[in-house]
């Protein structure tokens, strides 16, 4: 098997590092990362400047650019052939709900999806680091399952605790919960007394009933949500037809 791997945290990031060690013992693979935290880039590509690649001394590739950017390069222009899957993360913090939109984590493995290659997005729940030896054991575990079944090629978004690895044995299949609005953005000001805006943190969970990746990571279970790119609002499109006609 060769396994992409990916993520938004940078190259140097203990996730990265730990998802690594613990795939190259089940198949071949390529890191190509963001030089550093990109968290929050979403599916951006860079397009208003030339991207440079280097190599560093563990032989993980760093890009300066998005997550997006490493993979599309990766596919296009490092890689002969094409991998069996690509794997982004493991990310510190969550990528749930809402958050997924604007997740670099999960935007790598979607362009993994878009080439037509299965892809999953790792994320441990809190940061930290906590565990996070345990979470890329479990991260090979689930890529070591077999997803014949599902639809190919797949993009699936997992959610792991911060737990020991004996701990981490439920993982369930879920959907996306939601979360309230954000918080309004922090108001401060640089060394020269110009306004400036930090963006707030998130709104709590608004949606976490049983099925949602919120109520199975609340209980310690490992949360899997399948994704989908089709953005189609299919009910207001038939309405639109309506009003068009």
């Amino acid at each position: 098997m060769k396994i992409l791997i990916s993520n938004d945290d940078g190259y140097l990031a203990p996730g990265i590092n730990a998802l690594a060690e613990q795939l190259a013992t089940i198949a071949d693979i390529v890191v190509v990362a963001p030089d550093s935290n990109r968290s929050g880039s979403s599916n951006s590509l860079t397009l208003d400047r030339p991207l440079r690649v280097m190599r560093a001394a563990n032989g993980f590739y760093s890009i300066n650019g998005t997550p997006s950017d490493c993979v599309h390069i990766a596919l296009t222009g490092i890689l002969d052939t094409q991998p069996d899957l690509v794997v982004s993360g493991i990310n510190q913090g969550q990528n749930m709900g809402d958050d997924t939109l604007y997740s670099g984590t999960v935007a790598a493995a979607t362009e993994g999806f878009l080439f037509g290659i299965p892809a999953i997005a790792f994320s441990q729940v809190d940061y930290g680091w906590a565990h996070i030896e345990d979470a890329a054991k479990l991260a090979k575990d689930i890529v070591l399952r077999r997803l014949d079944e599902l639809q190919t090629p797949y993009l699936l978004n997992v959610n792991i605790p911060n737990r020991p690895y004996g701990e981490l044995n439920t993982v369930v299949a879920t959907r996306l919960g939601k979360r309230h609005q954000s918080e309004p953005v922090i108001r401060s000001s640089d060394p020269h007394g110009n306004e400036i805006f930090w963006i707030g943190p998130p709104g709590q969970a608004k949606e976490a009933s049983e099925g949602t990746d919120f109520h199975a990571t609340s209980h310690g279970w490992v949360s899997m949500t399948p994704l989908q790119i089709d953005l189609t609002h299919s009910s207001q499109l038939e309405r639109l037809k309506r009003v068009l006609r």
